[in-house]
């Protein structure tokens, strides 16, 4: 049987009056990404998105991101890897006080955004990275970009790692994300994203826009919950996996 996670960037709004689609985008995920404030997200934020986790029985994750509100934490900063290990065990340790105080468990850390590609390739900023995750607790899953320095260095560490693919996303020869600077980083029809993720997850591979076909291990796929069509693509993408024979799980019920 084949499985795989579906993952979601999730209470990345402010003041928590309405949490947007993430309380009908939660349906159709297993794996939620929660914000810590830094590059998004606020105390009553994050309370009220691990209460709706909770209640949808959807796996909760740490999204450790670079302090960067302006700039959603995309913008890369120039950063050591003790500031690092410090930012990530600091947003670990917030969203962890909400998780516990509603009788939940976190599941997996998954780094947002610059943090997320810069220690997709630097690794000493990866072992920083996944030594904080294993510090707080090493039963924890930690996302990496697949074959990315993030995976290495969780392995290293022994941590249970998820190689990550993305699902909007294209893909360059060396199996990296083509920057979203780029006019054609992102992929727009719902039916090439979700054939992209089929064969990424059954047959291990993936094209790049080199036209090469790159070896890929998918464990979880990333969708974005803040399109105009996130909804839709949700339940599309949870429904074609399942049609192709594709088990969704949360990432912690199958992972080794």
């Amino acid at each position: 049987m084949t499985f795989v996670d579906i993952n979601c960037d999730m209470g990345e709004s402010f003041g928590a009056y309405t949490l947007g689609r993430d309380a009908e985008i939660l349906d159709y995920v297993t794996s939620a990404n929660i914000a810590c404030g830094f590059h998004a997200g606020d105390p009553a934020t994050m309370r009220k998105t691990v209460i709706l986790a909770i209640e949808k029985n959807v796996g909760i994750g740490v999204h450790p991101g670079l302090q960067d509100l302006i700039g959603f934490g995309r913008r890369e900063i120039n950063l050591s890897p003790q500031e690092a290990f410090d930012i990530v065990l600091y947003q670990i340790g917030a969203l962890y006080a909400f998780v516990k105080a509603e009788g939940g468990k976190i599941q997996h850390v998954k780094p947002h955004g610059a943090l997320f590609n810069m220690a997709a390739k630097n690794a000493q900023l990866a072992e920083a990275i996944a030594e904080a995750v294993y510090k707080v607790d090493p039963e924890l899953v930690f996302f990496g970009l697949a074959g990315s320095e993030l995976v290495k260095a969780g392995k290293k560490l022994g941590l249970r790692t998820a190689s990550e693919v993305f699902s909007d996303r294209t893909y360059q020869e060396d199996g990296s994300l083509t920057s979203r600077r780029e006019t054609n980083a992102l992929i727009k029809e719902h039916e090439v994203a979700v054939n992209q993720v089929i064969r990424m997850v059954k047959e291990g591979k993936v094209t790049s826009l080199q036209g090469t076909n790159i070896s890929i291990q998918a464990d979880t796929v990333c969708i974005h919950g803040d399109g105009e069509s996130a909804l839709n693509f949700a339940k599309y993408i949870t429904s074609a996996l399942k049609e192709s024979g594709i088990t969704v799980a949360q990432i912690g019920s199958f992972i080794k």
